[in-house]
């Protein structure tokens, strides 16, 4: 970043956006804020739009307040404070219910065409004055396809909404482990439906439905467990 051509210190904020989007991790969070305030408006200018990456959907508090200061800080500059306005509705897109997130099926499957959308958006900052900050500002559509769901609502088989018992807390790697491992560590009991983090999963806390899908995250139909009989309350 100190050294290099101009376009490669255009890039490497979008690349660190690409790669945490919807993630927001503090380390990050700091690189780019600095970033946000380089000499070279095109590199400040993609770092804020990165910022709208990483914090895609998540509410998050100390990115908001990140974008609240940089819109003071870029009041007299038109072109930096339109993108401080796209990232802050990122930041708050869905009212974090909906999260830019290329992976799915508990993050095990690639998406191609939210890769795609995500890419296209982002080459399209590599001269965002001659794109996204001229007549091509539909071009921000792009983000479209990878936009995904970041909550958990479970439906019967007629597709009514009914409140299941869940266990939400950070997901655990459990590949090629032998018999039933615990999946998730440190987890809050919710009723659905419930939102989930990025590296969060979820599982059910009861018997009393099946899941017709192994992966619990977005739109989940259950079926009644036909061998599940209510446990009979002891009167004392």
């Amino acid at each position: 970043m100190h050294y290099g051509e101009p376009i490669i210190r255009k890039s490497v904020p979008l690349a660190i956006g690409l790669v945490s989007a919807s993630n927001p991790q503090l380390p990050i969070l700091d690189t780019l804020s600095r970033y946000s305030h380089d000499n070279d408006l095109s590199v400040a200018l993609n770092a804020i739009f990165a910022m709208g990456l990483v914090g895609a959907g998540t509410n998050n508090a100390r990115l908001a307040q990140m974008l609240r200061q940089l819109a003071g800080y870029y009041q007299k500059e038109a072109d930096c404070l339109f993108m401080v306005r796209i990232a802050q509705g990122l930041v708050h897109m869905g009212k974090g219910t909906v999260g830019l997130n290329p992976f799915f099926s508990d993050r095990s499957i690639m998406s191609r065409p939210a890769v795609a959308g995500l890419l296209a958006t982002l080459t399209a900052f590599t001269d965002a004055k001659g794109f996204v900050l001229d007549k091509y500002h539909w071009m921000l559509y792009f983000l479209t396809p990878s936009m995904y769901p970041r909550f958990l609502i479970t439906l019967d088989e007629e597709l009514n909404n009914i409140p299941v018992t869940v266990r939400v807390g950070q997901a655990i790697d459990v590949v090629g482990q032998a018999g039933k491992p615990r999946t998730i560590s440190g987890f809050q009991t919710h009723q659905t439906p419930v939102r989930l983090g990025i590296t969060e999963r979820a599982e059910l806390a009861t018997e009393e439905y099946i899941p017709f899908a192994n992966v619990l995250e977005g739109f989940v139909i259950l079926q009644k467990n036909p061998g599940w009989e209510k446990e009979d309350k002891m009167d004392i």
